[in-house]
Formats: structure tokens, sequence, C-alpha cells
């Protein structure tokens, strides 16, 4: 009798197969409250990695981190229109504590842009103030619907950066550098992951923003998901908020503004991106472990080979976990790690060590071969790095041989099934967006004809990427 797989094949269930890793590869659970989650230590443990390298590019354009309050007076809220009715249904209300009816209910964290407002107000004086660049890392509560462990729950971790600029131009090109420098150096730097750069419409625009920046990746089944946006929120804020400052000339002025985020989401994208029926495959640069060294048998030389190269490794630079767990058997450990994606395996067992060598199993291109132990603290570098390249250029051969060009809302639609479209957005335009939108199919972006992001909706050869999203 064939042995039964360890996650539902993708090509089975693709959902069901994502339920499976994420349960399988011990990366979260689902919370006490409906939408929530507990991120176990491994799927932490990728969040932290994508914590360390964000934060590092976020410095480097001059932000500094801080931290606001999570819960936020309602009233704040309802001082921007388009804002409190875009978050209006998502909203998480406290109308009582302490045993009291509270004089005014407080909304928990949904964004931060109103509360960051308000003191941004008091910060900003003068033009000598601008620009003021901030960021928090965080928690925030969204009541989501249908909630989908990282893709989609009631809270999740995120980085949100608040800007103040002194004029449209700065903010406009502060916003263009986040997405540019911070988030798509990292998507694929670090994630190995695919994208494209484009504006959003108006209809998916963010909720009291003038212009939102997006970076869309296809997933493994063909659908979209919204990877990071990047706001240019104009004066909405500055002018709700009265967050105001002395020109050079002497004026008193409004400020320019623009937020920006990514989420735990990213986790769900790494899963759907590069997993595959037989577990996650982390790329390299991003993998807390990048390369695990099993001892297949308890004898006391192999432990003692496997710990020698555990250490030399470690010396060349490698993040390494030595697993001597020989009480549990050897076939259960291989197949923990190959669901949790480590990129490479050395196996040592006594016939290894008879002969001087190790077995070599690389995830990512799926090979095993024997080396000479004594040629991986050279060789694993090297290895790393190519399996790095190898996860990037397959996901930018899947968007490109899953996207085709469409002239119609039903080439559109059928298009969508498997993958995404372009499309005129001079032929499609807000009313086929809308129709698209009746067949479950959405603008992920939009796009100038030479592939860079146009500087309008309206821009002559803007094309429209198109796709079911999650």
């Amino acid at each position: 009798m064939a042995k039964a797989p360890v996650l539902t094949p993708r090509a089975d269930d693709f959902p069901r197969w994502y339920q499976d890793l994420v349960n399988k590869a011990e990366l979260a659970d689902n919370g006490p409250v409906r939408g929530t989650m507990v991120i176990r230590p491994y799927g932490y443990g990728l969040w932290e990695r994508m914590q360390q390298e964000m934060d590092a590019r976020i410095k480097a354009t001059g932000t500094q981190n801080a931290y606001f309050p999570l819960l936020i007076p309602e009233s704040f809220l309802t001082r921007e229109a388009e804002h409190v009715e875009g978050f209006a249904p998502e909203l998480a209300v406290v109308t009582h504590a302490g045993g009291k009816e509270l004089e005014e209910p407080v909304v928990v964290r949904p964004t931060s842009e109103t509360i960051v407002n308000e003191y941004f107000a008091k910060w900003v004086q003068s033009y000598r103030d601008l620009p003021l660049l901030i960021n928090q890392w965080a928690n925030v509560v969204r009541w989501e619907l249908r909630p989908r462990l990282f893709l989609r729950t009631t809270e999740f971790l995120w980085q949100e950066g608040h800007t103040a600029h002194a004029t449209y131009e700065e903010a406009r090109a502060f916003a263009a550098r986040v997405q540019n420098e911070v988030y798509g150096d990292f998507l694929r730097g670090v994630l190995a992951m695919d994208f494209v750069s484009g504006r959003k419409t108006a209809r998916e625009r963010f909720a009291g923003a003038i212009n939102t920046l997006t970076l869309e990746s296809m997933m493994g089944d063909g659908k979209a998901l919204q990877m990071v946006t990047s706001h240019e929120l104009g004066q909405n804020f500055a002018k709700a908020f009265h967050t105001e400052y002395v020109s050079r000339d002497g004026r008193q002025e409004h400020v320019w503004q623009t937020s920006w985020g990514s989420t735990t989401r990213m986790i769900g994208a790494l899963v759907m991106t590069h997993g595959d029926d037989d577990g996650l495959r982390v790329p390299p640069r991003l993998a807390p472990v990048q390369v695990v060294v099993l001892a297949v048998k308890g004898d006391a030389a192999v432990l003692a080979a496997v710990r020698a190269i555990g250490d030399r490794l470690t010396s060349a630079g490698v993040r390494v976990h030595v697993d001597d767990r020989t009480d549990v058997p050897f076939g259960r450990r291989a197949v923990d790690w190959e669901l949790k994606g480590v990129p490479v395996r050395i196996e040592v067992g006594p016939r290894d060590l008879e002969n001087g060598t190790a077995v070599l199993v690389r995830r990512i291109p799926g090979t095993k071969e024997p080396v000479t132990a004594a040629a991986l603290p050279a060789l694993l570098p090297g290895a790393l790095e190519d399996d790095q390249a190898l996860l990037l250029a397959q996901s930018r051969r899947r968007r490109e041989d899953r996207t085709v060009e469409v002239t119609t809302v039903e080439e559109a639609v059928e298009a969508a099934s498997t993958g995404w479209a372009r499309i005129p957005w001079a032929t499609l335009g807000p009313d086929g967006e809308a129709r698209l939108g009746e067949r479950g199919v959405s603008v992920r972006c939009l796009v100038a004809a030479d592939g860079s992001v146009p500087g309008s909706d309206d821009e002559p050869g803007t094309v429209a990427v198109v796709g079911r999203a999650y």
C-alpha cells in the first residue's frame, strides 16, 4: 500500500495544502478568539529575520523607531471622514473598562495615522523639524470575517512608517523610495520573491490617501497577494489634525505626509510562493537556520563529527543547527526539517564517517549527493547563494508564464482562473473594474507601458494588472 503523503498535494487542494503546511511545519496555530493566531517559535523566527532585514533598510532612509498607544480615542478616527468610513466595518471598539462605561469609547489600533498626527501636530513647529520620519513595530486589530492564518487575521503584527514633509514632491519621492529601497529590495533580495510594482486604482486606494503604491506577487496557485503598500496621504490628515509648520518665508503651512507598512502576511506569502508538496522552501538569506547537521545514529564518533562540522560552518558565517537527537528516528527528523524548508541538510552516519564524507541534501533544487566533509565550509556559502537565485528565478518565471495580454473584461476573467491578465486601463476603466469586481476579480495595480509606476491613473499607455487575490 502506498504511503499517505505528509501534506495534501497542492494540485488536489491548494487551501488545504496551505493549512497542512502551516500546521505541520509548526508555524502557527489558531488562537482562542476567532481570527487570532498563536505564532509558534519557528514561524516567529522567520518574522524576526524579516524584521531584522527590513529594520536595517528602514533605518538606512533616516527613519527612527518609536511606539504609539494601542488604544485610540474614537473621536480621532472621525476627524478624517474617508479614513473612518474605510475602516468602520473592521473596528474593535472598547466601551467598558475598570468596571465602568467609558465616557468616550476607544478603538483598538487598526492603523495609526490618526494618533500619529495628534503627536506630529505637537512635535512639528518649523521647517527645521522636517522631514519627520517615524516607524513603529506593533500589532493591529481589524475584525476579519474570513480568517486564514497569516493571510487574513483579526490581529496581526506589522511595521508602519509615518512621515511628514515640507512639500508634496518630497513626500511623493519618499513614498517611492520606501517602496523601492526598503520593500522592493527586501522582497527580491531576501524573500527571493518576484513582484509587479504599480499604483492602486481609486477603488483600491488606502482610505484617506491620495495615492497608494503597491508590490503585488503571484502565489503558487496563480492568485495575487498584496505584499506591501506605501501611501501618499497628501494633506488630508494634516488638515484634520492641524499638523502645520512655519516655512522658511514665515508662512504657516500644512505638512505633506506618507504612511507605509508590511505585515506577518509575508510569512503566508513565503509559504504560498516557495512551498512544494514536501513543505516549505526557505530562501537562504532569510532562513533562521541555513544548514542543519543531522547525526544519523547515536555513535559517539558520529556525534563528535556533526558537532565539529557545525562549529566549522558557524565559523564560516553560516547559520547552523546541529540535530543530535538520536533518540528520535532519523527518518522523522529528516521529514521535519524538509517540512520546515531549511535550505541544506548535512547527514552524517557511521559509513560516511569511515569515508570522510557527508550527504549534502539541498532542499531548494532537490538534490542529494555525497561530499567531502572537509570541503563543506568552502562549498556551502556559494551553494546557498545559488539556491537563493533559483527561488527568485522560479518566482519570476511563474509570473511571466501565467500572465496574459487581453483586451476585454471576459478575457480578463478567464485569464484570472489560472493567473493574471494585463489589459489597457483606457479600455477597462472604472466601469470595467466594477464589472470585474462582480466576478471576484480585481485590479491589482496600474503600471506604465514600460513596466514602471505611472505618474497618474490616466497616463497614456497605462496597463491594469488584474487577477483573483487573497
